[in-house]
């Protein structure tokens, strides 16, 4: 298998690992790869030459984009030239955001307020199907925990699905470059995780995380995309 960098930009919370682990242990089974080169530049790890790689992915964070934090904007330069350079590169989350920031545009927080939970998403009806995507129903089932979002796309970008608070839930950057706002790494176990530790915030925020609690499934078709992505990488 092609060498993977994992760009960490942050962890999972930290009474989920003892449990289910960490990102690098999510994305490496969804991938089928054990292999990953991680760095976590939210710890200010060097970020690695992007001759010495053959493909990345970002993680989702705890962070927000729009903080501008130092470690993230460098990241977001060194994404740009990467994408530049062709490597192919998906963003999950905050990664996705990121790489939308890095190539020209804009991430912050959604207007129609935090999605958290299983949601439903519309794969966007095109004349020719998506190297990552095409594979995937009309309409699928995907885990999601953000409330920062895609507002503007770069220029060039192409919108590939969208869910009920977000109309840039998907995107193609480039033609090696994706980001997905939803988690494919996610179980729902880990998901039921997520609404429960978050369930005070989501109840401030007027939501009901017991009834976003009784609506989480299994996500079987979302989780295939790691592994497609996997294969572009393999050729």
């Amino acid at each position: 298998m092609k060498q993977i960098a994992l760009i960490t930009t942050g962890t999972t919370m930290e009474e989920i690992k003892p449990r289910f682990g960490d990102y690098e242990a999510w994305f490496a089974e969804g991938l089928g790869v054990t292999d990953l080169l991680r760095v976590d530049v939210f710890r200010h790890q060097p970020l690695p030459d992007p001759d010495h790689i053959d493909a990345i992915v970002i993680t989702g964070s705890p962070a927000m984009v729009s903080s501008r934090e130092d470690w993230s904007e460098k990241t977001a330069q060194w994404l740009s030239h990467a994408v530049a350079r062709g490597l192919p590169t998906l963003g999950i989350c905050y990664g996705h955001q990121l790489l939308a920031h890095a190539l020209g545009g804009r991430a912050g927080p959604n207007p129609r307020g935090r999605q958290i939970g299983t949601v439903s998403t519309q794969i966007i009806d095109m004349n020719e199907k998506d190297p990552l995507l095409g594979h995937l129903p009309a309409s699928l089932s995907t885990q999601a925990s953000h409330s920062e979002v895609v507002l503007e796309l770069p220029p060039g970008a192409q919108r590939l699905a969208t869910s009920p608070l977000d109309d840039n839930f998907s995107i193609r950057f480039s033609e090696k470059a994706w980001g997905l706002q939803f988690h494919p790494e996610f179980s729902a176990p880990v998901m039921r995780e997520y609404i429960a530790l978050r369930s005070g915030a989501i109840r401030q925020e007027g939501l009901n995380p017991e009834g976003l609690m009784q609506k989480v499934t299994d996500t079987p078709e979302a989780k295939t995309v790691l592994k497609k992505f996997a294969g572009l990488v393999r050729g």
